[in-house]
């Protein structure tokens, strides 16, 4: 595997042209170029997201019809179900629709499967079960799309089913009363970008619009769409969808509600979490919330996260949280048990490194850590992996790629090979018989290997811009926080400075390094503090950078804010 430094370069003509007439930056506008915003108009409306510019959710097809059914189990009181997936995406989806429904007077319940038992969607025994409660309509949220069976099954139970989704849709469509879907082909939103709980914010947005247009609110309180913006941030971020266009509007006003701290189950996993609500941001809720969240499901039943963000009790919150945090410990003991199992099997069978893909499989495996852990390979060898767990009468797996590599595409071709499968272009989870193991593995390598190059698998790193540390200050920073928040289609912004002489190290833990580092370039030169993460201990401690690869942030810890950077990458290390 090599890696590749690839230095961007935006057009100068376009940065220019930004930098100058909204008064910003250079490098700042450099930035957004990198990042396709190449018009002032774009650039302004990119420094400004607001939610005045979401799009009409009647663009979505098959939305008039789901409003209007849904008005009308209001108006009857009708029992409504909603049903959502186990992960982040589909908890927030769930509280939201659910918290929505019953601000509006419906008879509405709930329902999230355990991830193991009942396995991922919507399924003929859920309709069953639902029919015994005397359910009259169902609306499933960030799933049902694949549910074919079970909606078949439902309209002969006179059941109705409104499935909101917007994960890749099969064909044919399955038959319900409505199915708001972005990836649909006839659906002309344009919008195949939200996670699931975009769709479903769309839906309580263009319902809210029926209700209201219909006078519905004139004797009852209309709810207030923007407090429901916390759950969508939580849920997009979560699910690692682009932080682009409506994505971004949405979280940027999602991250300002947490940061207020209105929703008990928020405010009692950041303070769990140790993180400030004031300075909560896009990493915070990534890398320390979401986790917490999807532990639930991962290793016990993530309907406890429905009833944490549906509670308005601050001390039952707490306690709620202090559980999911325990189930996150647990999950990670159980992620570094898998990896460790990994290492052994590659360790005996060496040739499978040397395979366009990973596909391995285990007795033992927790199905619900698989995706974490396939990912953490995916990245560490650079190919396709998927891990599958046949500890069951079905063999389950995860799913991850890296690169652009669809593989959702390429277990389409291995459909045949497969009980089930679905997914996006970079994650997917399958179903797959015992005996069809070894074949599978076979197959969709072969099918990897035809499909992809071999610069494909190699690790790539973008460098935004050159950045002398005497540039670097707190104006600076405050500037770079225009572009938040960060995430998938909106990375971080990674700099470069070269010739770096370190003046002073300090080792922290065993494996992170602190350390004052000088570079002579640049005008003003300057001196920079600087952490390293996750360092080989049994290297000698370094003395000189050719060049780094970096990040900048402000180190809150102490008295006073000042500068900090993040070290991703050396380059020549002497």
């Amino acid at each position: 595997m090599n890696t590749e430094w690839v230095h961007l370069k935006a057009d100068e003509k376009q940065v220019k042209e930004i930098a100058d007439t909204l008064g910003l930056n250079r490098i700042t506008a450099c930035l957004m170029v990198n990042r396709g915003i190449t018009t002032t108009d774009e650039a302004r409306k990119f420094l400004s997201p607001s939610l005045d510019r979401l799009p009409d959710p009647f663009l979505f097809k098959d939305m008039d019809r789901a409003v209007v059914r849904i008005h009308r189990a209001i108006k009857e009181k009708e029992k409504i179900l909603v049903f959502g997936d186990f992960d982040a995406d589909g908890v927030t989806s769930t509280t939201l629709v659910v918290d929505f429904l019953t601000r509006s007077n419906a008879e509405v319940s709930w329902y999230i499967p355990h991830r193991q038992k009942e396995g991922y969607s919507l399924k003929p025994d859920h309709i069953k079960m639902s029919a015994a409660q005397g359910i009259d309509l169902i609306i499933t949220v960030d799933c049902g799309s694949d549910s074919f069976q079970a909606i078949e099954d439902a309209a002969l139970e006179d059941i109705d089913i409104i499935v909101t989704d917007h994960h890749e849709v099969p064909a044919p469509l399955p038959p319900a009363f409505a199915l708001i879907n972005p990836k649909r082909k006839d659906c002309p939103s344009g919008l195949s970008h939200l996670a699931g709980v975009g769709v479903a914010f769309y839906l309580i947005i263009a319902l809210r619009k029926h209700l209201r247009d219909n006078e519905f609110y004139d004797n009852t309180v209309e709810p207030n769409l923007k407090e429901y913006c916390d759950l969508v941030a939580m849920g997009t971020i979560a699910d690692m969808v682009p932080l682009k266009h409506e994505n971004r509007i949405l979280t940027a006003a999602g991250i300002k509600v947490l940061r207020e701290g209105r929703r008990p189950g928020f405010k009692a996993i950041a303070q769990i979490s140790r993180i400030s609500e004031e300075n909560m941001d896009s990493e915070d809720i990534s890398f320390r919330m979401a986790p917490r969240i999807n532990a639930a499901g991962r290793i016990s039943h993530a309907r406890i996260c429905v009833d944490l963000l549906t509670s308005r009790d601050s001390s039952r919150a707490e306690q709620t949280a202090a559980i999911l945090d325990k189930l996150n410990r647990q999950r990670q003991d159980t992620e570094q048990g898998i990896i460790q199992d990994i290492e052994k099997i590659l360790d005996s069978l060496p040739e499978l490194i040397e395979r366009s893909s990973l596909v391995l499989w285990h007795d033992n495996w927790n199905s619900g850590v698989l995706g974490i852990a396939a990912s953490k390979m995916a990245n560490k060898f650079r190919k396709p992996t998927i891990l599958i767990s046949t500890d069951g009468d079905l063999p389950t797996g995860s799913c991850r790629s890296v690169n652009k590599i669809n593989i959702h595409e390429a277990l389409s071709r291995c459909s045949h090979l497969l009980e089930r499968f679905g997914g996006h272009a970079m994650a997917a989870g399958i179903a797959v018989k015992r005996e069809n193991l070894s074949i599978f593995a076979q197959s969709f390598d072969e099918t990897i290997q035809a499909a992809a190059g071999p610069e494909s698998f190699n690790k790539e790193i973008s460098i935004d811009h050159l950045l002398d540390f005497g540039k670097i200050n707190q104006d600076f920073i405050k500037e770079m926080d225009r572009l938040k928040p960060f995430g998938m289609g909106n990375p971080e912004p990674l700099f470069s400075c070269s010739n770096v002489k370190v003046v002073s190290s300090t080792i922290i833990g065993t494996r992170h390094l602190k350390m004052v580092l000088e570079s002579d370039r640049g005008q003003p030169p300057g001196r920079m503090e600087a952490l390293q993460f996750n360092i080989d201990p049994n290297l000698p401690m370094p003395t000189f950078f050719a060049e780094l690869a970096f990040r900048v942030r402000t180190n809150r810890y102490g008295s006073t804010p000042h500068p900090q950077i993040i070290i991703e990458a050396t380059h020549f290390l002497t």
